[in-house]
């Protein structure tokens, strides 16, 4: 191929690449499940088999189909990602880690949650090892490994891994950043399935205390806070307190999503209840 055609071909693919992008980030997935597709049939024609811009492009049409709900797609195209960077880059690459976590949360949201905890136990090990100790990233990972054990009913283990990765947040972020209150929160979680509610109450009104401070006033973070916070009070058996926080919650829920939202029927219900 001559240099000018190969050079024509390559800003042909950056930019279907970067209308992939832009069609995502809008909603129009099947448009960008296109656009990247035709960026990678001609990346696949120009680059050599396992260069990282073929990795990427897999991956972000995984992202695609995973926004989309179409999960067996989704773990194909990141699959087909991870065994280019496998041979494309060192192998404690954060970018392989990127891949695992992918994966993992992928099979968390299809229910196959021993491979979403392999899968994020591999994300955390190359994060272990290629980033700083307090790195932001090792405390999603963990927060994501305590969100599969808690799906597996392994409470305890659970509770471990969302207390570490509240750690490295308390570290490495803000004092009132909003992943903190995911933390809090998520250790709330872990103390309802566990029938400690008094514990799940505390964790769940300290979410809230950072939420207030982080983010916008009906940001449907504080509706989820709300209705947690309602659910301890229903699971307590305190009556009166629980309808005001579900109706709290319904206020904001309201305001911040589409009036046929299913969250909004979930807040009717509580109330009913």
């Amino acid at each position: 191929m001559l240099l000018n055609e190969a050079s024509n071909e390559n800003d042909e693919s950056y930019c279907y690449y970067y209308l992939g992008m832009i069609k995502n980030g809008l909603g129009q997935y099947n448009e960008a499940i296109e656009f990247y597709q035709k960026s990678l049939d001609i990346d696949e024609k120009t680059l050599p088999p396992n260069d990282p811009n073929l990795a990427a492009s897999y991956n972000n049409i995984g992202l695609v189909y995973d926004g989309m709900g179409e999960y067996s797609k989704a773990l194909s195209s990141y699959e087909r990602s991870l065994e280019i960077k496998k041979i494309a880059l060192p192998p404690k690459h954060p970018d392989l880690a990127s891949s695992y976590n992918n994966i993992g949360m992928v099979y968390y949201k299809m229910g196959e949650y021993s491979k979403a905890l392999s899968s994020h136990e591999r994300s955390l090990e190359i994060q272990k090892i290629a980033l700083p100790p307090n790195h932001p990233d090792l405390a999603s990972s963990y927060n994501n490994i305590g969100n599969v054990y808690a799906k597996m009913g392994e409470y305890s283990k659970a509770l471990s891994s969302h207390e570490r990765s509240l750690e490295i947040r308390k570290v490495a972020l803000p004092p009132n950043h909003p992943d903190l209150a995911t933390s809090y929160n998520n250790i709330g979680n872990v103390y309802k399935d566990m029938g400690e509610y008094s514990k799940a109450l505390s964790s769940y009104e300290r979410a809230l205390e950072i939420r207030k401070i982080a983010l916008p006033p009906n940001h449907p973070g504080f509706a989820q806070s709300y209705n947690d916070i309602g659910s301890v009070y229903h699971n307590m058996g305190e009556y009166s307190k629980a309808p005001s926080s579900y109706e709290r919650s319904l206020e904001i829920q309201k305001i911040a999503l589409p009036p046929n939202h299913p969250d909004l029927a979930t807040s009717y219900n509580n109330i009913g209840a």
